[in-house]
This record gives structure tokens, C-alpha cells and sequence, in this order.
């Protein structure tokens, strides 16, 4: 019997190294009992390789005219950017709303989003983010001010099933840090929320992307530094955004077409 090229390759032993390592930490640091020991990277864009584990999406993909890409851009030497790595992704492009013509059975249109790619296997099975010992997504962002969602995707018992939540950016313009609670996620399916509501299966978690689905024509720009787990507040150091008093009326709506209300500070 032969194993497969896959079992043999660098990248799969690698990996499954890399595994024993962190799942050796966890046990020998009682992080299960004690809680854990710092933040939980699950997905930067230091470097340029790191965009080529992220695939973007959009209306384009069933016949519709939006433009969505995600490029890499290195740290401005004026350090005037804010920037803590050597560079970070823009997810970019332009949004239409128009409808293909010969596609009658499309009846909406107008979205773009980007998200990270399924991590690849390891000798202990299928690689998943644990953020069960977390309060908080962090993200390090510079927006344009638009209505972005952050995406969460679980190994769920309905694959297509998101949870969802809006990005709350404070100064659009500038870079911030925005944290939100992983127990504030909506669930939804297809754009509509699901009842009934079950919250994010924190031990599976397979990938996290954001997207921009307000059907707004026009450009978007959203440069996005890194993404965390995380339970230290003071970590962020300058903007958190959580949800507070103000009501913001959403994108998503229910079954029965009422928008969902996000709450923002």
C-alpha cells in the first residue's frame, strides 16, 4: 500500500508539526483550565504570500458587474500609516448593482467580500481555529466608511450557514483597532437571518473574511492589517468598538424582510 503524495509532501508534515506544537502548548500551559496565555493570530497580512490564502467573491461570479480585488501593499516608509508589520491588504473595487440581461432568474445584486481560504490537513484531522477561551475579535483596519460585515464561517451542520456582524469603524481615514464579541454574532444564511439564532461554534471555527453588501454603486476601499482572538481590551489602544447606545439599521434582514439593528458606541 502506498500513501498518497499529499501525506509525503514538506507542506503536510510541516504542518502537522506546527499542530503537535500548538496543541502541546494548550496542555502544558493548562490554557484550558487557566485560560490562555495571550491573543490567538488567525490571519495577517505582513507579508505578500499571505493574500494568496485569501479568495475574493462577488456578484460578478453569477453574471453581475461588481469588481472586488484583494492586493498586497508594503508599509509606507513615512511610518505615517500606522502599520506594526511590513504591509497589509486592500480589499477594493467597485460595486453595481445593475442585473445581468440574459439571467432573469437574478433578481439582486451588488456585493463584494474576500475570505481566508480552509486551512489545509494535518495528521490530526482538519485544521479549525478554537477561540472558546476568547471574548473578543480584534480587527486592524482603515476604512472608507462604509457598511462592512465581518464573516465567520463554523464547520457547521449547514455548510453554507455565516455568522455575521457589523463593522463598526470609528475614523474612517485613519487606522484603528475594532473589537467585537464572538457571542454578538448574527447567524445567517444567504443574506437572511436564521432562527432559531445558535451562537458561533467557537471550537470549529474554518474561516473569517468581510464583505460589503449595502448595494451601494461606487468604489470601496478597506485596508485590513491583521485579525485576532483576543480577551485584553488594552491591547487595542486606541478605538474599540463595540456595540453601545446608538441603533444603526443594517443590511440584513429576517424571513420576514425587517432589517436586523446593529448597535454602535
Amino acid at each position: 500500500m502506498r500513501a498518497t503524495g499529499s501525506f509525503l509532501s514538506k507542506g503536510f508534515w510541516g504542518r502537522s508539526v506546527d499542530e503537535f506544537k500548538r496543541l502541546s502548548k494548550i496542555t502544558f500551559k493548562l490554557e484550558g483550565i487557566k485560560g490562555p496565555s495571550g491573543p490567538l493570530l488567525l490571519h495577517d497580512f505582513q507579508n505578500r504570500d499571505s493574500i494568496e490564502s485569501c479568495k475574493t467573491i462577488s456578484d460578478r461570479d453569477a453574471g453581475g458587474f461588481s469588481n472586488v480585488a484583494l492586493d498586497w501593499l508594503p508599509r509606507s516608509k513615512s511610518n505615517l500609516e500606522q502599520v506594526t508589520g511590513p504591509g497589509y491588504a486592500r480589499f477594493h473595487g467597485m460595486i453595481s448593482t445593475d442585473l445581468p440581461p440574459n439571467k432573469p432568474n437574478i433578481q439582486r445584486s451588488g456585493y463584494a467580500a474576500w475570505r481566508t481560504l480552509d486551512k489545509k490537513a494535518t495528521i490530526f484531522g482538519k485544521s479549525l481555529f478554537n477561540i472558546d477561551m476568547y471574548t473578543y475579535l480584534a480587527l486592524r483596519i482603515r476604512s472608507d466608511g462604509r457598511s462592512y460585515l465581518v464573516n465567520v464561517q463554523t464547520e457547521s451542520v449547514v455548510p453554507t450557514d455565516l455568522h455575521q456582524h457589523r463593522l463598526f469603524a470609528k475614523r474612517p481615514g485613519q487606522w484603528e483597532t475594532v473589537l467585537i464579541k464572538w457571542n454578538e454574532f448574527v447567524r445567517t444564511n444567504h443574506g437572511l437571518v436564521v432562527e432559531p439564532q445558535t451562537e458561533i461554534l467557537r471550537q470549529k471555527v474554518r474561516t473569517l473574511g468581510i464583505g460589503l453588501t449595502d448595494r451601494v454603486n461606487g468604489p470601496f476601499s478597506l485596508d485590513i492589517e491583521r485579525i485576532w482572538a483576543t480577551n485584553d481590551i488594552s491591547e487595542c489602544g486606541d478605538i474599540i468598538a463595540t456595540p453601545g447606545s446608538e441603533v444603526k439599521e443594517g443590511q440584513l434582514k429576517n424571513k420576514q424582510g425587517r432589517h436586523i439593528n446593529w448597535s454602535g458606541e
